[in-house]
């Protein structure tokens, strides 16, 4: 049995990684980086079936691809399913709006639906004798670690977190042979996301007590519903606006994936959801607006930014990693976006608030212990070093992409 990373071993994004047994080839995750122009995995050779980990596209975003390739079913649960449809054809939006060529069509998205196949945590798929156990990964509702068991038994993570949020239940070890980890935050650690939270909520009062309103870009797809679940802890006039209402809706229609789907609709009932010009002065009445995108390229928030740039009282508070290259780091590293190809620079304060979904890096060596395997392969990061230092006595591999790993 043997892997090879076709993506996302010592970078963070486009994952893609083929194991193979004998005739039998299954692919795990086959992403893009949505990036400016979006980078691509290294192109995959005929497999049985791909696995979805979760469905952010930098795990996702080329299943049309190769379903048009090779013919093959896709195996997720039913969020990561639905969501992972939404993100594709809007990332074909995306790319037309902004001019750059795509590997697939709306066509090659239509026959990629048709070969989804879900399962529910707990679930046993077998392809030909090599049996996948499904597990929660924690990092967002539907987000699935598998266990694969033939001679040895391989663990593979997705993207994992293992602390329970108000949107979903952490990750559990599973005891394991080789346990192929991700490392997106080895050598970071997390504040205490209680403490997060508390502090978030007190920056926007302080910001609606001064005359402003708080902006808050996030990511539609986990990041969203995170953010309107901590704002029901108070009692905000709060305005949603971006993909972040429609994947809601997802969520909140595949109970059993996410922590409380009462809590999710209560919090979705509190904030009051926007669209198009009316809505974005419905929406500049807010104590706090909610919204696409993420990392400021792109998306409703270029408006609200656009409306109270000169706006000192107002509040800017990033809730994500901001990738280089991307807006929202040219905002927190030069103070300065581009709205509409011009350079500005917003008056409103900038704030970062740490809500990520991956596990810290103390997080990760315990769930190393935890699964307690014999070899550890570390991907999906670029200071993998850093965590295979920590867990000295263990086995640790940190192959590059393209290259044979024997298991």
């Amino acid at each position: 049995m043997e892997i090879q990373f076709l993506g996302g071993a010592s970078e963070v994004g486009r994952l893609g990684m083929l194991l193979r047994r004998g005739p039998q080839t299954l692919l795990f995750d086959y992403g893009m980086l949505p990036s400016r122009p979006p980078k691509y995995p290294i192109e995959a050779p005929p497999v049985d079936a791909l696995l979805l980990s979760h469905a952010h596209l930098d795990h996702s975003g080329m299943i049309p691809w190769i379903t048009s390739a090779y013919d093959i079913e896709v195996y997720g649960t039913p969020p990561s399913l639905d969501i992972a449809d939404l993100l594709l054809e809007d990332s074909l939006k995306v790319a037309d709006l902004e001019g750059f060529r795509t590997a697939f069509d709306g066509q090659d998205v239509a026959r990629s639906r048709k070969m989804f196949r879900s399962f529910s945590f707990g679930d046993v798929l077998d392809f030909d004798g090599v049996e996948v156990l499904t597990h929660s990964a924690g990092h967002i509702p539907g987000a699935t670690m598998f266990e694969v068991n033939v001679e040895k038994t391989v663990l593979f993570s997705g993207d994992l977190h293992t602390l329970s949020t108000d949107l979903v239940l952490g990750a559990k070890p599973v005891k394991c042979d080789i346990l192929v980890l991700e490392s997106t935050y080895a050598g970071r650690q997390h504040p205490p996301r209680e403490q997060v939270q508390k502090d978030f909520l007190r920056k926007i009062k302080q910001v609606n007590q001064r005359g402003g309103i708080a902006i808050v870009p996030a990511f539609a797809v986990g990041r969203t519903q995170d953010i309107i679940l901590t704002l029901a802890r108070e009692k905000f006039y709060a305005s949603l606006n971006g993909m972040g209402k429609t994947v809601n809706s997802i969520y909140a229609g595949h109970k059993g994936f996410v922590r409380s789907v009462r809590k999710l609709k209560d919090a979705m009932d509190k904030v009051n959801v926007v669209g198009g010009r009316k809505g974005l002065e419905r929406a500049l009445k807010s104590d706090v607006i909610v919204t696409t995108s993420g990392m400021l390229d792109g998306g409703p928030v270029i408006n609200v930014i656009e409306a109270l740039r000169e706006d000192a009282k107002s509040a800017i508070l990033l809730t994500g990693y901001q990738v280089e290259g991307t807006n929202g780091r040219r905002l927190v590293e030069k103070g300065e976006i581009a709205i509409r190809g011009v350079t500005v620079k917003p008056k409103c304060e900038v704030q970062k608030f740490d809500f990520s979904a991956h596990a810290g890096h103390n997080d990760l060596v315990k769930f190393v212990e935890g699964c307690d395997p014999e070899k550890v392969v570390l991907m999906h990061g670029d200071n993998r070093k850093l965590l295979a230092d920590a867990l000295e006595g263990r086995e640790c591999v940190m192959p590059m992409e393209g290259e044979w790993v024997q298991l």
